[in-house]
């Protein structure tokens, strides 16, 4: 009797639980971007958000929280309710960079979020503003070594870093394709170099940093997260919706012509991704000694 009376229990209390899974979502979404409007996260959380907004009847609402290499809005959503009503746009950054490159973080990426769905791998430009003397990798580290401290790039901890580059401010910026291949394409900026091992298919105009740097190669991605403590059927739901959305043929055709890649992968999967890719830069930023701060 006292065992069928706990396991009755037991059950009881996880009905609603069950139920409120089953159910979700049943009122708007927040969607975080730590980044400024109009980058790749931005992008695709708008994409999703839409999809999942249409497909299920709930809105999701984008909320773009940048700052500090994307750590303020990576925070709100570390100490929200793991309900599966507030979700991050994480990035390299946010998920496995940054806990090396800052002294102090106000999150533990590997605790304190749920890997739900990696989004896209975006292949990155080297571009430079108009007036840079250089139009391609060998000119551009020729004249770097020539005129030491002259050139400036621009970071995306501080902001629009695009913008900055347009309006002359900074020499040149790392960013993604979807990001600044339209400003190359309309001759507002130069692109001279994608930062992965080989050229792309859809760019082959660019030649690859590597060609001139045997070994440099750097891919950018994000992806959804949730709170830590997200369960892992409301985890699952949302990993579907984006791996169907993904896949949908308008997406495809959108990142090849952009230089972005989908790998699907399950939550298990992403996550394992996800500690691999810290491990990976936390031991060239510890052996190269760079701080943030």
């Amino acid at each position: 009797m006292p065992r069928f009376f706990i396991a009755l229990c037991t059950a009881q209390l996880a009905a609603p639980a069950a139920l409120a899974q089953q159910d979700y979502p049943q009122k708007p979404i927040r969607y975080v971007v730590p980044f400024p409007a109009g980058g790749i996260a931005d992008v695709f959380a708008r994409i999703i958000g839409g999809r999942i907004a249409e497909a299920w009847g709930q809105p999701v609402v984008v909320e773009n929280r940048a700052g500090a290499g994307g750590n303020i809005g990576a925070e709100i959503v570390a100490k929200s309710a793991p309900d599966g009503y507030t979700l991050l746009m994480g990035s390299i950054g946010t998920q496995a960079v940054n806990a090396s490159l800052y002294r102090s973080m106000p999150y533990d990426p590997a605790k304190d979020f749920t890997p739900v769905a990696l989004v896209i791998e975006a292949e990155s430009l080297l571009a430079l503003h108009p007036l840079v003397a250089a139009s391609n990798p060998s000119e551009l580290i020729a004249l770097a070594r020539a005129q030491p401290g002259k050139l400036t790039c621009a970071s995306a901890g501080v902001g629009t870093t695009s913008h900055d580059l347009l309006a002359g401010q900074t020499s040149m910026d790392f960013a993604t394709m979807p990001t600044v291949l339209p400003h190359v394409k309309a001759g507002k900026l130069k692109g001279i170099a994608v930062l992965g091992a080989d050229r792309l298919p859809a760019a082959p105009e660019f030649p690859a940093l590597a060609e001139v740097l045997p070994g440099f190669e750097v891919n950018n991605w994000i992806g959804t997260f949730g709170p830590a403590g997200l369960p892992a059927a409301i985890a699952a739901k949302l990993n579907a919706e984006i791996l169907a959305l993904m896949r949908t043929p308008e997406v495809q055709k959108r990142l090849l012509t952009e230089g972005a890649r989908f790998t699907p992968m399950t939550p298990a999967q992403f996550a394992d991704f996800v500690a691999a890719e810290a491990a990976k830069w936390g031991k060239l930023i510890r052996e190269v000694g760079i701080r943030a701060d």
